[in-house]
């Protein structure tokens, strides 16, 4: 099953100096209908004006996955951890028992973010943050594994969910294929471009909610960069 969630269909809130969409239920956007798929909790498509961000605020038993798709963002949390994590780059943070952690944009211009939750596996638990480059020519044609709760992708940073989150950028005709499986559920967003999933033509930004499908086929009608989430 391939569901199109277009959007401009999607919920949202416009706070300033942040302009949200919400794939899911969160914040002041409530739909007991739509409160995830499967243990994806949250994706957030957030774009964050200059010099603004989101203070310290605390988080405990969610897997935090930020894919920065322009700008950059730079995060500080009550562990002492800092850094500033750039376009094409991806941070994730493991909430575990608790932690506090502040995300601001101290560019010039708007940043634009993914901003992505899954269930961890095991409540509590010390938690940590991590972030990575992956270069964008490293994506090219194929799925590459950013985050992941499995020890084989030794690679990827770490999470602690039954889960993957990867990415890839195609060329206007190119096709990649991922294996899925029936039993699990995949979520993908082109964060820029127009694709087809298993036949079903998807816009930037749109939402694709996948399940009960073996293998997933994406082919890209105009250069496409795209991140798919592989859960429970």
């Amino acid at each position: 099953m391939i569901e199109l969630r277009p959007f401009d269909k999607l919920g949202g809130a416009d706070h300033g100096w942040l302009k949200a969409k919400h794939h899911f239920s969160f914040g002041s956007y409530y739909d007991p209908a739509n409160m995830g798929h499967g243990s994806l909790r949250v994706w957030n498509d957030d774009e964050i004006a200059p010099n603004t961000g989101f203070p310290a605020h605390p988080h405990a038993n969610m897997e935090i996955i930020t894919y920065v798709r322009e700008g950059a963002i730079t995060h500080q949390d009550s562990l002492g951890n800092q850094g500033r994590t750039e376009a094409g780059d991806v941070q994730v943070m493991s909430a575990g028992s608790g932690i506090r952690h502040a995300e601001y944009n101290l560019e010039p211009g708007k940043t634009r973010i993914f901003q992505i939750w899954i269930e961890p596996t095991q409540q509590g638990g010390q938690p940590c943050w991590g972030a990575k480059p992956f270069p964008k020519g490293d994506r090219s044609g194929s799925f590459v594994t950013l985050a992941s709760g499995f020890a084989s992708d030794a690679d990827a940073l770490p999470i602690r969910a039954d889960a993957r989150v990867l990415g890839t950028a195609l060329k206007t005709g190119e096709s990649v294929e991922y294996t899925l499986g029936r039993d699990r559920k995949g979520y993908l967003v082109a964060a820029v471009g127009r694709v087809t999933v298993n036949g079903v033509e998807a816009h930037a930004r749109d939402g694709v909610a996948i399940a009960d499908e073996a293998t997933v086929k994406v082919t890209a009608l105009e250069d496409s960069e795209l991140v798919l989430v592989d859960a429970t």
